[in-house]
């Protein structure tokens, strides 16, 4: 097993690589050293031309809680790996990704599943986007999410920061295949074998015509900075970190 300074695990099954998200203690939640361990699982996915597809899992029973609202509270957001956003978001590994999803896959860490091509989840797996509730904003589930499912629901899992079921968003056509619970990485692993039965050069050229074409690149995030800034530079956003270390609900001043 390759370790990426213990905070992602990579584990090679053949051709396969099984990423894992390692910080169970804290649900995986993902700070500074985790997203650029992350890029560099990415790296090794694309660099080695043994590797065809990689899946993407949480230690622990909980995919990811999205980015470590302690560390950001301490030392303010941190910078962005080369491949953006937890080492995943503006430039995913070229080859196939597929997400295995077991308990909560939020903020974040959903974005992370948004960033892979193929979801598999736990029946009882459940996936949200609450960062407006710490006056924080999504990044690419804003421009993504939008695209891939109808618009005022995409809406209502922004505004509002509620969580649903993985069943719910297979509705949508969201996630691919569920599993039983504890079975998302058994079922993410046969979805792979059926992959392979492609050619790995058309799979990794497919994914990538499919990403370009679908406009799944970050550049209509980053065109947002501006409008991002405005809130992250906020009162209201140290309050919201203030009251997330004090454990307590924040006070919105509303600037």
């Amino acid at each position: 097993m390759y370790d990426t300074s213990q905070r992602i695990l990579t584990e090679r099954r053949g051709p396969i690589l099984i990423i894992t998200i390692n910080r169970p203690k804290a649900r995986n939640a993902f700070d500074r050293a985790t997203s650029e361990a992350m890029n560099a699982a990415m790296d090794l996915l694309d660099e080695d031309d043994r590797l065809f597809i990689g899946i993407i899992t949480g230690a622990g029973g909980n995919f990811s809680s999205g980015a470590d609202l302690k560390e950001i509270a301490k030392a303010g957001l941190p910078p962005q790996p080369p491949r953006g956003g937890f080492g995943i978001m503006a430039r995913p590994a070229r080859k196939p990704l597929i997400a295995a999803v077991e308990g909560y896959a939020v903020a974040g860490g959903f974005e992370t599943c948004l960033s892979c091509d193929l979801i598999v989840a736990a029946r009882d797996a459940r996936f949200g986007l609450p960062e407006v509730r710490h006056n924080l904003l999504a990044s690419c589930a804003l421009v993504q999410l939008p695209r891939r499912m109808p618009y005022h629901l995409a809406m209502e899992l922004v505004l509002t920061g509620a969580l649903r079921e993985a069943t719910w968003f297979e509705r949508f056509g969201l996630v691919n295949r569920i599993a039983e619970k504890g079975n998302a990485l058994t079922e993410a692993l046969h979805l792979a074998n059926e992959l392979l039965e492609g050619g790995p050069l058309a799979l990794a050229a497919s994914k990538e015509i499919m990403f370009q074409s679908a406009g799944q690149d970050d550049t209509r995030w980053v065109d947002n900075t501006p409008i991002a800034q405005k809130v992250h530079s906020s009162e209201d956003q140290i309050e919201a970190l203030k009251a997330f270390a004090e454990k307590r609900k924040p006070v919105w001043k509303g600037r």
